[in-house]
């Protein structure tokens, strides 16, 4: 189901979820202390745009939750906002609930995504 999944995934909306990404990471790279968030920003655009068969596990400490909070504030919400809502749209049908998932997977990494891994 990887290879597949991920390559219907990049036609029907992979694409343009990982473009957000890479926007939200230029954006944060304009300034120099940005630059780490949008590096961030950059690896997390390869999982958005191929993420079958990748799992995502958290963690981190106090300075990931400072960071987490003020990414929250700048560009998290309305990442997650929109991978919630191609979530709920994919869950609709039962051939979309697998794509659906993923949408959920990456909402919630967009929620919190200082001190969490890629796997």
């Amino acid at each position: 189901m990887g290879c597949l999944g991920n390559l219907i995934w990049f036609v029907f909306g992979g694409l343009i979820s990982g473009l957000s990404w890479c926007l939200a990471g230029a954006l944060w790279c304009l300034t120099i202390v940005g630059i780490p968030v949008g590096m961030q920003c950059f690896k997390f655009a390869s999982l958005s745009f191929f993420p079958f068969g990748k799992e995502v596990r958290y963690g981190g400490g106090a300075g990931s939750l400072l960071l987490n909070i003020v990414w929250l504030i700048v560009s998290g919400l309305p990442l997650a906002m929109e991978h919630a809502v191609f979530g709920c749209l994919f869950c609709v049908t039962i051939v979309g609930i697998p794509f659906g998932m993923q949408h959920f997977k990456l909402a919630k990494l967009a929620l919190m995504p200082f001190g969490s891994a890629v796997y």
